[in-house]
């Protein structure tokens, strides 16, 4: 039987949003700062990490290969269920796609963040932009957040396979050797502390996280590896502490203790984001180079089947949160 969608007349795909071009850079990073009073000169200083790439993010290219992939599943799952596609801080805006939901007749949608953990910026900040979109434009239909899907088998069965495949990458004498190193986006300790109701969800889920993956691999190769969560892309005033430690001055110490192989995890991202591409694939890989420490990267989960997969499944199980609960 086809999955049933019901409450649910359509999908929102709700998405962080990235520059399309070296003009676009700056009044992207302008949305995503607004309100903090950084000038000018810093943005542009921090816009070179994307027009190092040509001034595009990766993030709306990859948000448009997993919106034909879902649309596929859907299909091939008799799923009839409309996608749409908003963004927080980059065209197509929220208020944009619930406009064009609107105009199409959607009365209630689910919606899809690319975001699997929870803290403020991961989780409560899109459901406020959900909730000042909605207010933007009258008579928007009803929104329902899906769950945080860290533990979803959907999410960490690509994270599993991905490390497989990069641990084949290292040469086989000094396979077992390897230390596997868990990465995500750095955040402030105080976000940290108060994120989930009960506070430290954040660095608990992806604990959680980190453990299961390990175990899996554990039962796939017959061999525990080494492993450590470590943190990326720290910004904000030195003084404010963030979680630490830095992928970097992670593989400096470990380096310390011998060159021994690493594969990286980003297990804190859905697809390879700007984080990705520059502070692991750019950074980081320079880091191990100079260290002679040999290196692989862990692909993210990406459009893998079952990525798309899991979103079908909680369009039809998962229990949603409301937006306006917020």
């Amino acid at each position: 039987m086809a999955p049933d969608p019901l409450p649910f007349d359509a999908l929102l795909l709700v998405s962080f949003g990235g520059p399309e071009a070296p003009e676009d850079v700056v009044p992207f990073l302008a949305n995503v700062t607004r309100g903090r009073g950084i000038p000018e000169e810093r943005l542009r200083e921090v816009g070179e990490h994307y027009f190092g790439f040509g001034g595009k993010s990766p993030i709306n290219d990859q948000n448009r290969a997993l919106l034909a992939a879902l649309r596929d599943d859907f299909a091939a799952a008799g799923l009839d269920l409309p996608v749409y596609w908003g963004n927080r801080n980059w065209d197509p805006y929220l208020r944009d796609a619930l406009a064009q939901m609107k105009a199409d007749g959607i009365r209630r949608a689910a919606c899809f963040v690319t975001s699997a953990y929870s803290s403020y910026s991961g989780c409560r900040q899109y459901r406020e932009d959900l909730a000042g979109a909605v207010a933007e434009v009258p008579g928007a239909p009803q929104l329902d957040r899906l769950r945080a899907y860290f533990n979803h088998p959907g999410f960490i069965a690509p994270v599993v396979d991905a490390t497989l495949t990069a641990l084949s990458e290292l040469d086989p004498a000094r396979r077992d050797e390897t230390h596997l190193v868990f990465v995500t986006h750095s955040i402030p300790v105080t976000m940290a502390e108060g994120a989930g109701p009960d506070g430290d969800a954040y660095v608990e889920q992806h604990l959680s996280v980190m453990a299961e993956v390990v175990e899996r691999v554990r039962l796939e190769t017959g061999h525990r590896y080494f492993h450590d969560l470590v943190y990326c892309s720290r910004s904000g005033p030195p003084q404010v502490p963030w979680l630490e430690p830095d992928v970097n001055d992670h593989l400096e110490m470990l380096a310390e203790e011998g060159a021994r192989p690493v594969v990286l995890i980003p297990i804190g991202f859905v697809s390879d984001h700007m984080e990705v591409v520059y502070d692991l694939d750019t950074e980081a890989a320079a880091t191990a180079e100079r260290l002679g420490m040999p290196f692989a990267r862990a692909a993210t989960p990406g459009v893998d089947p079952g990525s798309s997969r899991w979103c079908a499944t909680s369009c039809s199980s998962e229990p949603p949160s409301s937006v306006a609960a917020t």
